[in-house]
């Protein structure tokens, strides 16, 4: 059966793992709210646009490589997703973004001001019940957050002159996306009590899969007919954000792509050569590489899972690499 995106063949399991993703949900509601009428309806306003809860499931299944059961795994995935939720309300602001989730971002919806402040109340929120988690936690998180803020601090003002931009794309992946993947395999892990070299091997697998993920729906904007990824396709290209596909095209150097790459170059509000360099783009070889790239991570993240008990939970994970590479189509 197909849930949260993984597909459980142990029954109880998919019990275990829809409970603790159920008690999430509770707890995080109660987390969002306030007395401050405003402050309860923005802050729930993203929670309640609903999400794939990627982060609380990676740690109920971490978990399972342990006590799975103990209360504070809950906890743990709660703060992980606040501090992912207050982060989207960040992100939509500086990148003057007009929905999220299908719904108007917080930022259109009432204002800058407003939606920063929500991410911080957020933020304040997750560090309020990581608290209660013992001081090794509080670290982690506070680890996990510099990280966050120095990715996005990293994207905003792009590479320095005389650094490789697609490796600096990859460092800003690995900072805003697979830290806070990576901590929410430690977390479950941490939390059930698993063994240390268990909670290490689930933190880099975490790491892995977290940019995985991200660095596919690179390869799905150009790819896909259809906006799998739940954007229209190409709409990275249209803005002019950096990708893996389009930074790896950049780099050639083969005297054939030189009208990708200057198109490349440039946002490309103009729909002709939107359609045009798009359409360039799907045959380049960038794309076959950039797919190879990614199935890579997959598979580096499956050497990993190799590491642990041979469980259900590991089936599960396992799913989710296998799942990166289907997705590349």
């Amino acid at each position: 059966m197909s849930t949260l995106g993984v597909s459980f063949t142990d029954a109880a399991l998919e019990s275990r793992v829809l409970a603790g993703v159920g008690e999430v949900e509770a707890q995080l509601s109660a987390a969002v709210d306030s007395p401050e009428k405003l402050v309860a309806e923005a802050a729930a306003h993203l929670l309640n646009a609903g999400g794939k809860r990627f982060r609380p499931l990676l740690v109920m299944l971490s978990a399972e490589f342990g006590d799975s059961s103990h209360p504070d795994v809950a906890r743990s995935a709660v703060v992980v997703e606040l501090t992912h939720l207050a982060t989207l309300y960040h992100d939509d602001v500086m990148d003057e973004a007009a929905l999220r989730r299908g719904a108007p971002s917080a930022n259109s919806r009432w204002d800058n001001s407003v939606a920063i402040l929500i991410g911080d109340f957020l933020f304040a929120q997750a560090s309020d019940l990581v608290a209660d988690l013992g001081p090794e936690a509080v670290r982690i998180q506070a680890r996990t957050f510099s990280r966050l803020v120095r990715g996005q601090i990293r994207e905003t003002i792009g590479p320095d002159a005389d650094e490789d931009a697609l490796a600096h794309y990859l460092g800003v992946v690995a900072d805003k996306t697979g830290s806070l993947i990576a901590t929410s395999a430690l977390f479950g892990a941490k939390m059930a009590g698993a063994p240390t070299d268990v909670q290490e091997t689930l933190t880099e697998f975490g790491e892995r899969i977290g940019a995985a993920f991200q660095l596919a729906d690179d390869i799905i904007d150009v790819a896909s007919e259809t906006g799998d990824s739940g954007k229209t396709p190409g709409t990275d290209l249209r803005e002019g954000v950096p990708t893996l596909p389009t930074l790896i095209a950049l780099q050639s150097t083969d005297a054939g792509s030189e009208r990708l790459r200057s198109l490349l170059s440039r946002p490309l509000t103009d729909d002709t050569e939107h359609a045009e360099a798009l359409s360039l783009l799907r045959v380049h070889p960038a794309l076959t590489e950039a797919r190879a790239y990614v199935r890579a991570e997959a598979d580096a993240a499956t050497v990993l899972l190799a590491k642990l008990p041979d469980t259900a939970a590991r089936a599960a994970l396992q799913e989710l690499c296998d799942s990166v590479v289907t997705r590349l189509g």
